[in-house]
């Protein structure tokens, strides 16, 4: 299957590192310009160098914005007016007990991992639905429907991006506008690699070995029976943003091999 974005714009919210960046490295790779987002101008800039050294081709731009807060959302706007793809990747996450979260921390989850996508949707819909075509992505996980016990904060952040992609492709019904969502599992980024790195040493093995212990401890319905790599997601993800994805619309589609246990 040849995936040619090309004359497409893609904006992708938090891609200076992890899947974001992985997501960013396919779309450029099939010709879409490719807006990079970060909160500073240094991980945008070291983003935008790695991605021009493996394609000196492609077309990228930086945006700085905190899309975490409505100010950041509209600067970001301002920057890159208009995109024919919006992947909404940007995400927190971190454990805490359900007793020992405060309501501060509830509501910066929700800001960051729901209302980024809620606002950023918000401007750049219509534009979208205006030239009937446009590609919609919010980036899920697989905690959206396994509500982690330690994480009940952000497995309700996840749970929501589900809510708001689903009624959005309602709303863009009969258009040439898709949204979907894209729920991965556990994902050897750097921030799991930097989890991984004590245990690793302790134990005498790669963080990549370190990855296999942790999923089968902490995921054993996992089929994969591994961490996925940043690029596995990125390439469904990539395919949810191609002309071929046509038909597919307020899905929520798992790349989290197989650690939801169930058939549909």
């Amino acid at each position: 299957m040849n995936i040619d974005l090309s004359g497409r714009t893609a904006l992708v919210t938090g891609s200076t590192a992890g899947i974001g960046f992985a997501i960013a490295h396919g779309l450029a790779a099939t010709g879409a310009t490719v807006v990079v987002n970060g909160r500073s101008q240094a991980s945008v800039d070291h983003a935008l160098a790695a991605l021009a050294d493996v394609l000196p081709r492609a077309s990228l731009h930086g945006a700085v914005a905190d899309v975490g807060t409505a100010q950041g959302c509209a600067a970001l706007a301002a920057v890159a007016p208009q995109v024919d793809i919006l992947v909404n990747n940007v995400g927190i996450y971190g454990p805490m007990d359900f007793f020992e979260t405060p309501d501060a921390e509830w509501t910066r989850f929700f800001e960051v991992n729901v209302m980024s996508g809620v606002r950023l949707s918000r401007i750049y819909l219509p534009g979208m639905l205006a030239r009937d075509w446009g590609r919609v992505v919010f980036l899920s996980s697989e905690s959206a429907l396994n509500i982690p016990a330690d994480m009940i904060h952000y497995g309700f952040s996840k749970t929501g991006n589900l809510a708001v992609s689903r009624g959005l492709a309602k709303r863009v019904a009969g258009t040439g506008v898709t949204v979907n969502a894209v729920l991965p599992g556990p994902t050897l980024t750097e921030g799991m690699r930097a989890m991984l790195q004590d245990t690793a040493a302790q134990q005498g093995e790669s963080i990549e070995q370190a990855g296999v212990a942790f999923v089968k401890a902490q995921r054993p319905s996992s089929i994969l029976q591994r961490p996925a790599t940043p690029d596995e997601v990125a390439n469904l993800v990539v395919y949810v943003c191609s002309t071929q994805a046509s038909a597919t619309t307020g899905a929520a589609l798992r790349v989290d091999g197989g650690v939801v246990d169930s058939i549909v």
